[in-house]
């Protein structure tokens, strides 16, 4: 065998950079699937947290700031872009009169269902272009990945 000019084998200098490789690969997916949305839609952040509006029910901003892992004044900037476009709206905690939560409104959800179906069609138009081993191959990527991401 042939050896890299750090002096490792091939298939060993390739399972070193697998990292790499990696985190270049998500990175390159996740910026193309991200253009992916209805024309003069809002940005990334208040997009995601208009999603998780949507699929978790109202939340606080602490709650929306801590998931993000953003300050406080950074949820507030977005949610103050939602709240003034009309996807979101401010109501009091049931549970406690003091805590202000965000709740996503009827044009919210329309946007976060129309985003999510413009990106998952996109996305499934490239995995069907696969061959059904590579499809196997992604799925057990898949498992693997959200693995990884949860632990």
């Amino acid at each position: 065998m042939q050896k890299s000019a750090t002096g490792e084998q091939p298939a060993q200098a390739e399972e070193a950079d697998l990292g790499g490789q990696l985190r270049s690969a998500v990175a390159r997916l996740y910026r193309r699937f991200r253009t992916e949305r209805p024309e003069g839609s809002l940005g990334d952040a208040a997009l995601a947290v208009l999603t998780r509006l949507q699929k978790h029910g109202p939340q606080t901003l602490t709650e929306l700031s801590e998931r993000d892992r953003v300050s406080p004044g950074s949820m507030s900037q977005t949610v103050n872009r939602l709240t003034s476009a009309g996807y979101a709206v401010r109501t009091r905690d049931p549970r406690d009169g003091r805590q202000v939560l965000f709740v996503a409104t009827a044009e919210g959800d329309e946007l976060a269902s129309a985003t999510r179906a413009q990106r998952n069609a996109w996305l499934d138009a490239r995995l069907a272009a696969l061959s059904a081993e590579d499809r196997a191959v992604i799925a057990r990527a898949a498992v693997l990945l959200s693995h990884i991401a949860g632990s």
